[in-house]
């Protein structure tokens, strides 16, 4: 299925039923009272995460949505029926933001999450409701309530437990294939992977984890320039990150390029995602005179962060070791969120 992360839809809730006209019509009895019933509450409209949705393609092909209107009521003191609910499915991580104003009305994380966006029109009252001492047989009913219509962007934002950022074509597909069951398009040029994509790791000492192979990131990323911002945002709830950088091709003036382009163009995108830890990993240290590139960029990196290591992603050199570390640190991270979690409930 193709990876899409962006949707422009339109909602509607269902028009409310009108109230009935109606008198009591039996044998023996004149002038019956009026006996209108009501009309039925529209349909509401529903947004609600699933796990079985890992994209919002599915919004390429329908993008208006309208809920059931109710029915209107009948004589007898019947009431029409309520319009059925419409419930909208979207995948954990989507962002629904009102359209023309871009206020975010919903950010979903986790599957089975549900939230209201429009509210179904009210069903109108029939005529008994107006009958007084005065006016015993109104003749006159309310008119349903109209349902509400509203433009929606989604955005889906990718949850994953470790982002992979870097500069194109430094490895990130190759090494995402070796360490997960997720087999992206791989080859060696740059800009291969064009949407981001989720794979698993399993770990025998540990609970799996999820990694993201996220497209690469060029200087004005934080812009736009590359489809950048839309990149970004995949890697904003990963726990942390993983920087892979392509030993074959740092610069010999200026070797710490690379990691100063991707950390400036997080900062510039977000503050808050450019202080996320991360894990740097030096990559193609199989491709020739890169061991000597390696151990120059590690004397510069280890002030600024010790978490390095180097790999072969292509020939497996130090992916088992590396591996067994993300496992580690998703772990620690998972048990440090359940202990605040568990200290919040207690708070409260």
């Amino acid at each position: 299925m193709k990876f899409l992360d962006e949707a422009l839809i339109t909602v509607q809730s269902g028009d409310g039923g009108n109230g009935c006209v109606s008198f009591r019509r039996e044998k023996y009895v004149a002038k019956g009272g009026p006996d209108g019933g009501d009309g039925g509450k529209g349909g509401s409209v529903l947004i609600r995460t699933t796990s079985r949705m890992h994209t919002l393609y599915n919004f390429h092909f329908k993008r208006h949505f309208r809920a059931d209107r109710g029915q209107h009521g009948r004589g007898k003191n019947q009431s029409g029926k309520s319009g059925k609910d419409l419930i909208i499915s979207v995948p954990p991580g989507t962002i629904v933001k009102e359209a023309k104003t871009g206020r975010v009305l919903k950010e979903f994380v986790k599957s089975g999450e549900s939230f209201l966006i429009v509210r179904g029109g009210r069903g109108g009252l029939g005529n008994q409701h107006f009958a007084s001492p005065t006016r015993r047989a109104p003749r006159y009913a309310q008119q349903g309530e109209p349902g509400q219509t509203l433009s929606l962007k989604l955005e889906l934002k990718l949850l994953a437990d470790v982002g992979i950022i870097g500069l194109p074509n430094a490895g990130k597909s190759t090494l995402v294939s070796k360490l997960s069951s997720a087999r992206p398009k791989v080859a060696d040029y740059p800009f291969t992977t064009l949407a981001p994509s989720l794979g698993v790791v399993g770990s025998e000492e540990t609970d799996p984890f999820v990694i993201a192979d996220i497209p690469g990131l060029i200087e004005g990323a934080h812009q736009g320039v590359g489809l950048g911002t839309r990149f970004l945002r995949h890697v904003e709830r990963s726990r942390f990150l993983l920087h892979l950088i392509d030993l074959s091709t740092v610069p010999t003036q200026d070797p710490f390029s690379p990691y100063r382009t991707v950390n400036e163009e997080l900062r510039q995108f977000s503050p808050s995602l450019g202080q996320r830890a991360q894990v740097i990993v030096l990559n193609k240290v199989d491709k020739p005179g890169t061991r000597a590139v390696a151990e120059e960029l590690r004397n510069i990196l280890e002030p600024l962060n010790p978490d390095i290591w180097v790999i072969s992603a292509i020939k497996g050199e130090g992916v088992e070791p590396l591996k067994d570390h993300l496992a580690g640190l998703v772990e620690e991270a998972r048990q440090a969120e359940y202990d605040r979690n568990k200290e919040t409930e207690v708070g409260t």
